[in-house]
């Protein structure tokens, strides 16, 4: 048995990978562990860290550790901006401008709060802790990563002051973010099942989605006119599908194809321009195209798979002339897209096309139509973006009064470059896109290495630090920077913008990234406007986070 006791005890590769194995398995098992209806989650591999580095279990070298927990944070942190990049420039539209404005003002009230905080404790407080209560406090991993960076950047001793800083301050984040919900919503005496009610009320309004109906043509002024001529009459885009006649034949509609009194057509178009096409064409009927089993026209769905038309447009693929096919909607990330033919494909996407079967067949070989390569990782993308974003990261911009360079660092660099990359990659035949579950994993290995790494770097001085007075000061004065500008931004919010509880609350959760209220938020919701107001500001609050963590550090260590 000796050889099982010095793979416990001696420093090697075994026991280096083993040390990480245990750390992360067990800190994954507990972080599933409920207390008062929150978990943790993976954040729990911090807390495992700690307690097995108190007990003498850590790495053996110092330089092994950090290289875990920077390529960690990397490969976190990439796989975050591949993910919101699309809706990262989308966000800032209509009502995103006004969340993403909120977003930010409460990451600086943050700031402005710890540094309130460390300007009265100044004699007993360094910068490095009060960064790492404020990482904790905001529940923001990348932002830790970032301010670790800075330190080493200025060669200043406080990592590990960083670190026992963001352990003291977290849990607590997580339940000031909930308990600042609950409070908003007794101060306004929300009810919950109203502000439900106005949700779906809006989603019913929505005009964002297409429409698809069969209209009968009944105005004679239209009659006998050309599909052509009748684009020229409707201003208004839309793509007629397929056209039945009154003899019960269907047919593809080519711009040449003439409409007659009778005649049915199904038509896709913008939900707001449904009165439009009922005063010009006609009134709705109820049809269903696909129980029509005579009929050699069918609609189906085919899966951009094929790299070679990342970014082209829609209209080069020349459905009618070459498949005499018609595209109606494009499908991409689960929202549906008129298919108009100056849409720009990218890989993932699926077009929606009717046509005879035998077309369609031909035109889904061409286009790939291949799950299984969907499922492909795309490396190259991948490792030429961690590249690229190293590079971005390391440039220094030199801001006046500051007594060194600022520097995106190994979490702002590959950040931008995600976004970037997910957004125009197509532009340089770069592939992006990555299924959710190979995401998903790569970004959950990421920081679950990275916070192993921290915790076990951290924790034989930890029980010696926290476990004080002076931790109990920390935890109580994250507790602070976590609720009071939290607590302002909402008020704000629905005071002033009227904005719906629910949409608060994914806004609550998304300007502190902080999946566990999110979580909580959907559950009380029972829909996804949480979500998408999650979403909507995540992109910039992230960006947001790393920058600040890394400002405070370089302007007052």
């Amino acid at each position: 048995m000796d050889w099982l006791v010095s793979l416990f005890t001696e420093h090697s590769i075994a026991h280096d990978v083993l040390v990480y194995a245990l750390v992360i398995a067990l800190g994954v098992l507990l972080g599933k562990i409920k207390f008062f209806g929150i978990s943790l989650g993976v954040t729990f591999v911090l807390f495992v860290g700690i307690v097995l580095a108190h007990f003498g279990q850590t790495v053996g070298s110092v330089h092994l550790l950090n290289f875990i927990r920077d390529f960690g944070l990397i490969l976190f942190v990439f796989s975050i901006g591949i993910q919101v990049g699309p809706g990262f420039f989308s966000s800032f539209k209509k009502g995103g401008i006004r969340m993403n404005m909120l977003a930010v003002f409460v990451v600086l009230l943050n700031v402005a709060v710890a540094m309130i905080i460390y300007f009265c404790n100044r004699d007993s407080m360094t910068i490095s802790e009060i960064v790492g209560i404020l990482s904790g406090a905001v529940t923001n991993t990348p932002g830790l990563g970032a301010a670790q960076q800075a330190l080493e950047s200025k060669a200043v001793d406080g990592t590990d002051a960083l670190s026992m800083g963001y352990a003291a301050a977290y849990p607590l984040g997580v339940v000031g973010i909930i308990l600042s919900m609950i409070v908003l919503k007794a101060i306004f005496r929300v009810k919950v099942e109203d502000e439900i009610k106005e949700i779906e009320s809006e989603m019913e309004n929505s005009v964002s989605q297409p429409s698809v109906q069969t209209y009968r043509v009944e105005n004679d002024l239209i009659s006998g006119k050309s599909i052509k001529e009748l684009i020229e009459v409707i201003d208004h885009d839309f793509i007629i599908s397929r056209m039945k006649k009154e003899s019960g034949e269907i047919v593809i509609p080519t711009s040449k194809t003439v409409v007659n009194r009778g005649d049915l057509l199904l038509i896709v178009c913008s939900a707001q321009d449904e009165t439009v096409f009922t005063s010009i064409i006609g009134q709705v009927v109820d049809m269903k195209w696909e129980s029509d089993k005579e009929s050699k026209v069918v609609s189906r769905r085919i899966l951009v798979t094929k790299s070679h038309y990342n970014g082209r447009t829609l209209g080069s693929l020349r459905l009618h002339n070459g498949y005499n096919l018609n595209a109606t909607r494009v499908n991409r990330a689960g929202v549906d897209l008129l298919a108009s033919p100056n849409l720009t494909l990218q890989v993932g996407d699926r077009i929606t096309v009717v046509g005879n079967p035998e077309h369609i067949e031909r035109l889904a070989s061409r286009l790939g139509n291949s799950m299984k390569r969907l499922h492909e990782p795309n490396m190259v993308t991948m490792f030429i973006g961690i590249f690229l974003g190293i590079i971005v990261g390391s440039i220094p911009f030199a801001i006046p009064s500051m007594s060194a360079s600022m520097k995106l660092g190994l979490a702002g660099g590959p950040l931008v470059v995600a976004i970037l990359l997910s957004r125009f990659g197509y532009k340089f035949k770069l592939v992006t896109y990555t299924s959710t579950s190979a995401n998903l994993m790569l970004r959950e290995i990421g920081i679950c290495l990275f916070l192993a790494s921290v915790g076990l770097g951290a924790g034989e001085k930890f029980a010696e630090t926290v476990f004080n007075a002076q931790g109990l000061t920390w935890v109580m004065w994250g507790f602070i920077i976590t609720v009071v500008p939290l607590l302002i931004m909402s008020i704000v919010a629905r005071a002033k913008f009227k904005l719906n509880y629910l949409s608060i609350m994914g806004l609550m959760s998304g300007s502190y990234t902080d999946p566990p209220a999110l979580a909580y938020s959907n559950k009380i919701a029972n829909n996804d406007a949480p979500a998408i107001a999650y979403s909507t500001v995540y992109p910039l609050t992230m960006f947001m986070r790393v920058i600040t963590a890394q400002l405070v550090v370089l302007i007052f260590a």
